[in-house]
């Protein structure tokens, strides 16, 4: 009789849908990895397209009313800001200015002594072409060709003569300037310094690009600048 052979039953291959997972090699982790970089990479170097597509916020700030503290500037002094990318002087004058500014000596020396020609708000069409008389605001570019002048406050420079009150010397054409932006007679520049919008939210803080409540003066309106 011959005897029976006991058989394994064939193996059975894993089902379709069973997934045997292989623990992560190092050459897996290098791609991950420099698939991460690259994707990184790629949005580092789109962001000044997408900014430079999007130049709202920054032309919105640039217009922006901008608070200035100006408890420390110091008398005889002056300080620089930017504002829709213009230099804005503010100047702290002493009295030994503000008494030159009315002097028939220097008045008849000036081109538009009264402010006649739109450069000013009306609210700083006076004697010192300002809110307060010792704080001056002005754009400082010259009314000629777009310089900017120096800022000369010492009565009498000796390099500007003995006669000079104080104010701002343009070294490209030689324009000049009393210390309320005033142009003198005989000088390339043909209009005095604007001076732009702004008012005082308190005794210390100056806001630039904004009217007292009630006036509408836009710095478009000037002459020129």
């Amino acid at each position: 009789m011959a005897s029976s052979v006991p058989t394994s039953p064939p193996p059975t291959s894993p089902p379709q849908d069973r997934v045997v997972e292989q623990p992560p090699t190092r050459r897996d982790f290098l791609y991950i990895a420099t698939g991460a970089m690259g994707a990184v990479g790629a949005a580092l170097a789109l962001w000044p397209l997408i900014d430079q597509m999007n130049p709202a916020a920054d032309v919105l700030a640039a217009a922006a009313p901008l608070e200035i503290d100006i408890s420390k500037i110091a008398p005889g002094q002056q300080i620089e800001v930017i504002w829709r990318s213009m230099p804005i002087f503010i100047v702290h004058r002493t009295p030994a200015l503000l008494a030159k500014l009315k002097a028939p000596a220097l008045l008849s020396r000036l081109r538009d002594p009264q402010s006649e020609e739109i450069q000013q708000p009306p609210y700083a069409e006076n004697w010192s072409r300002s809110l307060k008389p010792n704080i001056l605001v002005l754009v400082g570019i010259c009314t000629h060709l777009g310089c900017i002048p120096e800022f000369r406050p010492a009565i009498g420079d000796a390099t500007l003569g003995a006669d000079w009150p104080g104010g701002f010397f343009c070294p490209c054409h030689g324009s000049r300037y009393d210390m309320a932006g005033r142009v003198f007679q005989g000088v390339p520049a043909p209009f005095n310094l604007p001076v732009p919008p702004y008012h005082f939210a308190s005794d210390t803080i100056l806001v630039l690009g904004e009217n007292p409540p009630g006036q509408t003066f836009s710095i478009s309106s000037i002459g020129q600048m």
